[in-house]
């Protein structure tokens, strides 16, 4: 490729030079306070407070709400996975042996399976007649002689056991190749499991030119389902990195097993077991409920947006970099619970929003429906995933300093009925922050206590305890070291994606998933987050002082962790670091009569919709050539493709 390969470190640094020349021409252009007090907050206030209007959704907003909303749905559901997998199942957990007799004799050069649930073993013979036994796999020895698996004790021969069903070999294809090929009538399986359950799907056969071998629809249970056999394994037909956990614990969860996966909570699973029921145990299916999670995410923000800022244009723009932004199409591809935490988060975030920007001696009813609702999601996305718990800090913060300025500033004719109010809430806010969410959470562990076989209060409460202490030590305990680990210093500076799935067996090609933000949302979030803080110091601006509580409510706890940490454990300040480019949109857009902000804010938000399409293969895993990954996406030296 010669010169052309270091063509990749200008997109870096023309990306970072367009952001900081954006940013000093803002600092530009709003260094003259506005002639006149704004009724959104954006000019300093003489107290800080949160009150103030929160604007309604327009007729106007549908259309933008609605193109920009399809158009992510249709990348992000685009070739999503697989609607076929093995659905049946053979259990071979016990001590017998299972014979699979062949419509004809046949040659086979290769096999794959498809693990089920359970781990364990498999041990494999094979006969021409029914009669005879001998192992498909062998070795040579020393001396150049085959050998099969099998060695002598005083029992006599036990078998070698050559196809292994370990937990991260569920739900994918698995390869597996004899040396020593050769003409089959007749298979013979046996299990030997770690805990009782030990269920394969399906076998598949494969001659020596690689062609599959026709099992004319043979009605043996691990050959019913020959149509599901794809023409290649990978991460379309297969589970890959964490699905090999949450998938397997939402079908447990369905058929009333004892979960494998208990390292979180339980609902975030339950959620996405809802897609299982809906496509089966296949991959679209337990990846449906995640990306169905992650398409909501747009119209929610865009009235997040539009009732924080009031204008279409910054809404829209600031759902455009949700829809734009790698990590967020990628964690919300991939089966596992990620999305769920930040979905809720979003919600219970903007409810808290809503209840803020109400006006000191507003009546009791109208808080409490925005306060309940705040406290509903953040009670479920706490069952979800531990992140969401994380963020009561910032809730509880706001949420006082809320209360603080309502007291502060209610009305005098009033005054009366301000401490009957301040008790009212009070008590209603501990009934829905503490006392709900407790409930919920609680709730989610049915499924737990019913595989156990005690739904009693006691044994249902038992279980959910005896969870909660294993959780705490497990995540304080996982210091391994991973290749694609990183610390919160790189995430917010985009260092070190996370790739979930690789293969280059294809000479000049490649296929790569990777999880990190794109760039514009990242960097130019951070520019945009230190500007809301300079912002809530010089104007006391409460919509400022809302972004960056929320957004250091997520990232500060990751400061005292010492487990080992991973990029998309960022993924909830994506939400944060979007709001508070907006904050700037919002800014300029208020000084309109003397900047004409909409070409430099287009141009920000369409660079990085650019970059969306740029790199939208390494993040849902499309064959490119391998010149295009190294011309083009490979950065920096840390970054994976």
């Amino acid at each position: 490729m010669g010169p052309i390969r270091f063509i990749v470190y200008l997109f870096p640094v023309l990306t970072i030079a367009a952001l900081f020349y954006f940013f000093v021409w803002y600092w530009q252009a709003t260094r003259t306070p506005l002639a006149a007090p704004g009724s959104s907050g954006s000019v300093p206030r003489r107290r800080f407070t949160f009150a103030g209007k929160c604007h309604p959704m327009a007729r106007r907003d549908a259309l933008p709400l609605l193109v920009i909303t399809t158009l992510y749905a249709l990348t992000a559901f685009a070739q999503l996975g697989s609607m076929k997998a093995p659905q049946s199942a053979l259990d071979l957990g016990g001590t017998e042996s299972h014979t699979i007799v062949l419509p004809q004799e046949v040659y086979v050069a290769n096999l794959w399976y498809f693990p089920n649930l359970g781990t364990g073993e498999y041990n494999l013979e094979i006969s021409a007649d029914g009669a005879h036994w001998s192992t498909l796999w062998s070795r040579t020895d020393e001396s150049g002689s085959v050998t099969s698996y099998y060695w002598a004790d005083a029992a006599g021969y036990e078998p070698s056991y050559a196809m292994s069903q370990n937990y991260n070999q569920l739900f994918k294809w698995i390869e597996l190749a004899p040396e020593n090929p050769q003409y089959v009538r007749y298979l013979r399986l046996t299990g030997r499991s770690d805990k009782g359950l030990l269920e394969l799907g399906e076998l598949a056969l494969f001659d020596h030119n690689g062609t599959r071998v026709s099992t004319n629809d043979s009605a043996e249970p691990l050959l019913d389902e020959q149509d599901t056999v794809p023409d290649a394994i990978s991460w379309f037909n297969s589970a890959y990195f964490d699905e090999i956990y949450h998938p397997r614990t939402a079908l447990e969860h369905i058929e009333g097993v004892s979960p494998y996966e208990i390292s979180h909570p339980p609902l975030g699973k339950l959620i996405l077991g809802l897609g299982i029921r809906l496509f089966g145990m296949t991959p679209f299916g337990w990846r449906f409920m995640g990306t169905l999670f992650g398409v909501a995410m747009l119209p929610l923000l865009y009235v997040f947006l539009k009732n924080l800022f009031g204008r279409t244009a910054v809404a829209a723009c600031g759902t455009v970099l949700l829809a734009a932004d790698f990590m967020h199409l990628t964690q919300t591809r991939i089966g596992t619970i990620d999305t769920y935490g930040v979905f809720f988060i979003l919600l219970m975030y903007y409810f808290l929003y809503r209840y803020l920007t109400l006006p000191a001696g507003a009546p009791f009813r109208k808080c409490a429906l925005p306060l309940f609702l705040s406290s509903l999601f953040w009670g479920i996305g706490a069952a979800s995933k531990w992140t969401v718990i994380y963020g009561c800090v910032g809730l509880a913060l706001l949420y006082f300093i809320g209360l603080y300025q309502k007291l502060r500033d209610w009305p005098r004719e009033e005054r009366h009925a301000r401490t009957a109010w301040t008790f009212r809430l009070l008590a209603f806010s501990v009934l829905c922050f503490a006392l709900i969410p407790a409930v919920i959470y609680v709730l989610s562990y049915y499924p737990y206590a019913q595989a156990k076989g005690d739904t009693s209060l006691s044994g249902w409460l038992g279980v959910m305890w005896e969870n909660q202490k294993y959780m705490f030590s497990y995540h304080k305990g996982v210091v391994d070291t991973h290749p694609y680990s990183s610390r919160w210093y790189q995430w917010i500076l985009d260092i070190r994606p996370i790739l979930y799935y690789l293969d280059s067996s294809l000479p000049g090609y490649t296929t790569r998933s990777g999880a990190f933000l794109n760039p514009v949302v990242c960097w130019g979030g951070l520019l945009a987050m230190l500007a809301v803080a300079v912002r809530m110091v010089q104007r006391r601006c409460g919509k400022a002082l809302f972004i960056l509580v929320g957004y250091l409510s997520q990232l500060a706890p990751w400061f005292l962790i010492g487990r080992i940490t991973f990029a998309y454990h960022y993924f909830p300040s994506v939400i944060f670091l979007i709001l508070a480019l907006c904050y700037v949109f919002r800014d300029l857009a208020e000084r309109e009569d003397a900047v004409r902000w909409k070409p430099a804010v287009y141009a920000l938000t369409g660079g990085a919709a650019v970059l969306y399409a740029m790199f939208y293969p390494v993040l849902v895993g499309i064959t490119v050539p391998t010149w295009y990954t190294t011309c083009f996406l490979r950065w920096f030296p840390s970054w994976p493709f």
